[in-house]
């Protein structure tokens, strides 16, 4: 008996309860070896290598047990290098199959840890290592989304027109590239209660953050930065001389590519724009308990009230099916594109990114736009349903949509169904992928995406650690 049929005949399919009673394995028990070998790991953490022997001794679907022991670990295992640096850790991570840090990615890929540095000191150093290599990244150049390790590297990209500087990979002004590195040191500090990252350099960074991000608001013009690209690819570049499409200055903040690193069309991006409000206030938290510096906080949280006010003039607009709803991007002269990306931050991730709670009303009436036909990037077909995006083309689900949809549910069903997607999607590899085709799993896009696999490995754990359903 395969494993649809097994499913057909035990009836067990959207009952909410097929992850407890069903363990299928291709040899009924016995999955591949694919994780790496030990010798080759990159880093080990006992307090992880513990989490994974609890979940596999109390989980009973073993397919699940097997893939949150290839998944949760990856970043750990493929993607860090840890040194001291001048007296003080730094942690390089890599994407994955590319050999390149993204600001974004590297936050993502190392949060899932969090919880456990109180009971591992050198996974605490670890983490205090990235948002160091954070802070000399953003010093260099806070308009940048990714780096090198080797900061006298020139970019592979000898097409871009904008201002490159050695030990930068790519350019491409967004938002959340600096609001991700605030998410890490906020919940960092509150967890450890280590001061040490929190030097005159990271004050020096969050100063070049606030400055970044009241240049694109526009005021006084388009400000410093612009980006172009001589590709084939329309989603690669910026138009008008690389500024983009006009906005009216209503007080948000332009962001010129997606987290999906697509350019937007109006730039006025709603999700990563809600992710700056929290940001910036979980930043001037930090800098008046740490600096005592009550100037710079007060500017702090004055442009995530002046974003804040913003966002709920412009960014709400009135569904004819659905009411009041958030758009994703708009330009603040009335035009508004309604859409989702798997990419966080997106309109589905807010509650996941502390940005708004899901029972916010307005969100939940956008999460049920999100996930229909009425969001061009929804996919449904025959190996499941999710949100894609342009980066990956038409029909390609995104893991970490079905991922995002798990950790923003309240509703056992729908949690349910979400990791059986994920289980029964993943193409016998044993790891989560960027995307994969609605009606074909086997398809997929890039095997090594280590922040995929990592926040599969959260999704996993949370559920587990809350116990809403049975696995």
């Amino acid at each position: 008996m395969n494993r649809n049929e097994f499913i057909r005949n035990t009836g067990l399919l959207g009952t909410g309860l097929l992850l407890r009673n069903f363990s299928f394995a291709k040899t009924y028990g016995e999955f591949p070896e694919v994780r790496t070998p030990l010798d080759q790991r990159k880093f080990h953490s006992k307090a992880i290598e513990d989490a994974i022997v609890e979940f596999k001794n109390n989980v009973k679907n073993k397919e699940l047990g097997w893939l949150f022991e290839n998944c949760f670990p990856n970043t750990l295992d493929t993607t860090v290098e840890f040194e001291m640096k001048s007296g003080k850790p730094d942690t390089y991570v890599i994407t994955g199959d590319i050999d390149a840090m993204w600001l974004r990615d590297s936050t993502a890929q190392v949060w899932p840890y969090l919880s456990f540095i109180k009971k591992d000191k050198d996974l605490q150093q670890l983490i205090a290592g990235v948002i160091n290599r954070q802070t000399n990244c953003i010093l260099k150049d806070p308009y940048a989304n990714a780096f090198y390790k080797d900061e006298n590297k020139i970019s592979e990209w000898k097409s871009d027109l904008t201002t490159m500087k050695p030990g930068i990979h790519e350019r491409k002004w967004e938002i959340d590239s600096l609001c991700y590195p605030i998410r890490l040191a906020y919940h960092y500090w509150k967890i450890s209660r280590d001061t040490t990252p929190f030097d005159e350099e990271w004050q020096q960074a969050i100063k070049a953050t606030l400055k970044t991000f009241k240049e694109q608001q526009r005021k006084q013009g388009n400000g410093p930065y612009t980006f172009q690209r001589t590709t084939a690819w329309a989603t690669d570049g910026v138009p008008l001389a690389g500024y983009g499409y006009p906005v009216k200055p209503v007080g948000l903040i332009c962001s010129m590519f997606r987290p999906s690193d697509d350019a937007t069309i109006y730039p006025f991006l709603i999700p990563s724009n809600f992710f700056a409000v929290i940001s910036l206030k979980q930043a001037a938290e930090m800098i008046k308990t740490m600096a005592k510096n009550n100037q710079l906080a007060s500017e702090l949280l004055s442009l995530a009230i002046e974003v804040e006010t913003a966002l709920q003039k412009y960014a709400i607009i009135n569904h004819p099916q659905y009411g009041k709803i958030y758009a994703y991007e708009v330009n603040g002269f009335g035009s508004y594109n309604l859409m989702d990306d798997a990419n966080l931050p997106s309109l589905l991730s807010l509650p996941y990114l502390g940005a708004i709670p899901n029972t916010d009303p307005i969100y939940m009436n956008t999460r049920k736009m999100l996930l229909s036909e009425n969001n061009p990037f929804f996919f449904k077909g025959k190996a499941g349903e999710g949100i894609g995006g342009p980066h990956a083309g038409m029909h390609m689900i995104w893991p970490l949509s079905i991922i995002t949809r798990g950790l923003t549910s309240n509703n056992v069903q729908e949690i349910n169904k979400c990791i059986e997607t994920l289980r029964k999607t993943h193409a016998d590899t044993g790891f989560m992928h960027e995307s994969f085709h609605m009606d074909d799993p086997s398809k997929f896009t890039r095997k090594w995406f280590a922040w995929a696999n990592t926040i599969f490995g959260e999704f996993l754990w949370k559920v587990y650690q809350e116990r809403k359903i049975e696995i």
